[in-house]
């Protein structure tokens, strides 16, 4: 499947910056000055949990938003910079790189993970990012510019703490319970509820079949059943909490940041969802990293790509006299 975006007259010549992951996809246009243009956004666009062409047309609505909002056409772009879940795998990289060249013929190109980005949004210096979303991962950079990463290995082998993880507990833990009373706990019922399932059966038949459909929409119904007071959704968010905390943990003591002072970012669909997950969270990543100054991204993913393509497109502009 090939991107197919809408031709608007020239107006500049401009870059793309595109973030996309297990549950969104958000792209910025960026002037050549370093100004934003647009900003679009559009579903899931992680090639390993949706498929390739799945993922491809999700790029395609982010990219379509922000041509319309700035009036550009895709010959005004001149670099591309698409950090994308599930890019870590070469063949799934080489596959998206294939269908952005041949959206964008002769224009520059990078692809990377959305863990790159992350990093990339964090700023100089030693830092550390927890990616706190559908999926779950740290990755981290020493003052010698040293990278690590934690985690990230999909819902297969690892996300602990993500909202894919944080479901698939939820829904283990309220059958567990309705299995040992025959009666639903709170938790269960309101996941029934707001999910629209009859039964567990026909849950537990939905998630077999498509479980990213599935999991990850459990999330918000445990944050808001712990902040009304649920000791099994407080529990699991706990949980999470630690999961999490551990993965940066791991990623600093590995750099040698533990004991010192860095910058340590959260980002992700979890961050800010939930008063009590966030208020676990930051008291474990303290026991971790005692020192460390947390907090948000000061800038998105997406707009980090996008100044990511300016030094791409400035790489590989032809030197005066060339033709």
């Amino acid at each position: 499947m090939i991107l197919s975006v809408l031709a608007y007259p020239s107006r500049m010549r401009c870059v793309l910056g595109l973030d996309g992951g297990g549950t969104k996809t958000e792209c910025v246009l960026m002037d050549e000055q370093g100004s934003v243009a647009a900003r679009g956004r559009s579903g899931p666009s992680n090639p390993v949990r949706v498929g390739v062409n799945a993922a491809v047309a999700a790029l395609e609505v982010a990219v379509r938003d922000v041509f319309a909002a700035a009036n550009v056409a895709e010959g005004d772009v001149v670099a591309i910079v698409a950090g994308l879940a599930g890019a870590g795998r070469k063949e799934m990289a080489e596959r998206m790189t294939e269908e952005l060249r041949r959206a964008f013929p002769g224009c520059a190109l990078k692809i990377c993970t959305d863990l790159e980005l992350a990093l990339a949004a964090a700023g100089d210096g030693p830092a550390v990012v927890l990616v706190a979303g559908t999926g779950s991962a740290a990755i981290g950079r020493d003052a010698a510019g040293r990278v690590i990463r934690a985690g990230g290995l999909g819902p297969a082998l690892g996300d602990e703490g993500s909202a894919y993880d944080i479901g698939r507990r939820a829904i283990a833990a309220a059958m567990q319970a309705q299995k040992q009373s025959s009666v639903d706990s709170r938790l269960g019922r309101q996941i029934l509820q707001r999910l629209r399932f009859s039964s567990w059966e026909e849950l537990g038949a939905r998630a077999s079949a498509n479980a990213d459909e599935v999991f990850p929409r459990i999330f918000p119904i445990v944050a808001e059943e712990a902040g009304a007071g649920d000791a099994q959704a407080q529990g699991l968010l706990r949980e999470a909490a630690g999961e999490l905390a551990k993965l940066a943990g791991t990623v600093a003591e590995r750099l040698g940041l533990s004991a010192t002072s860095f910058f340590l970012a959260k980002t992700g669909g979890l961050i800010g969802r939930s008063a009590y997950f966030d208020e676990q969270l930051d008291a474990m990543l303290r026991r971790e990293a005692p020192q460390a100054r947390l907090g948000t991204l000061p800038t998105s993913a997406a707009e980090a790509a996008a100044r990511l393509a300016l030094h791409l497109a400035r790489e590989n502009r032809p030197a005066a006299g060339d033709s």
